[in-house]
């Protein structure tokens, strides 16, 4: 049985993603409380697999992850995104006219701010964890409290839909990574189609555009680019792009000749595309 580690706990958004992406095996989630305790988790056991979101069409990417990720051993296997939709959750009894407090994930709050707006009267509070929200008021017994999660949770938690997909905008996506110990990540070159890198820049002009050009050239689709400063190096940044490519063979061809071009060039991971959901 696969072990897989994800940040939060049952019911949560990681464990609908883990279970997705590994939907024809029996998988055993192992729970972190942040994204730093799971990468030292996969760290001490390269038996381990990961599960960790990387970026959201709504509040953008995770940056904390991708410095986790460069620190790491890890490479990227695969990816799985899930469409977020929210819902407000109670006891049994509870209605929208007896909620006095809604607690949840502070972005998941952000997310359902129009809906918040239809209960003036309900304290907002801030909580780590949209599914630990849930938890806490089952094992609670908290009353006139309500939790925003996803429906999952509300399930698993014994607690009744209030009010079902109240996300402000519908075309809220998480994308996550699958990731393993560089000792066990297989390529599989006849699926793989995508691939995740890293590398720095001299501070010279044109030097970003001379990367895309090569990858235009070998008919390299760029699908993300993210800079981060270089801490100690002023106004220099470094550099994680996603690619989708339809032959392997070119795909590597481009890598090649992009390498000699930048510093510390580094494949995060070269796995299958997971298709966009439907909403």
């Amino acid at each position: 049985m696969k072990q897989v580690t994800i940040q939060g706990i049952a019911g949560c958004f990681h464990e609908t993603a883990a279970h997705r992406f590994f939907d024809r095996d029996e998988i055993e989630v192992i729970e972190c409380d942040t994204f730093a305790v799971l990468f030292d988790r996969l760290a001490a056991d390269p038996a381990l697999l990961g599960v960790a979101a990387i970026e959201n069409t709504i509040a953008g990417s995770l940056l904390q992850n991708l410095e986790l990720l460069r620190q790491s051993n890890l490479k990227i296997i695969g990816e799985e995104k899930i469409r977020i939709s929210h819902v407000l959750c109670a006891l049994p009894g509870e209605s929208l006219d007896t909620i006095e407090e809604v607690r949840s994930h502070p972005i998941a709050l952000m997310q359902c701010g129009d809906f918040l707006k239809k209960l003036p009267a309900a304290r907002i509070v801030e909580r780590d964890d949209t599914a630990g929200s849930a938890r806490e008021i089952q094992q609670g017994g908290l009353r006139h409290t309500a939790a925003i999660c996803g429906a999952d949770a509300a399930a698993m938690y014994g607690l009744e839909i209030l009010a079902p997909a109240i996300e402000t905008n519908r075309h809220n996506f998480t994308r996550f990574l699958v990731l393993a110990d560089e000792s066990q990540a297989e390529v599989d070159t006849a699926q793989a189609n995508k691939a995740s890198f890293l590398f720095t820049l001299p501070h010279t002009q044109g030097s970003l555009s001379k990367i895309l050009t090569v990858l235009s050239f070998y008919d390299i689709n760029l699908t993300k680019i993210q800079s981060m400063p270089i801490i100690g190096r002023e106004w220099e940044y470094r550099f994680y792009i996603d690619v989708t490519f339809d032959n392997y063979t070119r795909y590597r061809q481009s890598v090649e000749a992009v390498r000699p071009l930048t510093s510390d060039f580094t494949i995060l991971g070269e796995y299958r595309e997971c298709p966009n959901p439907e909403i």
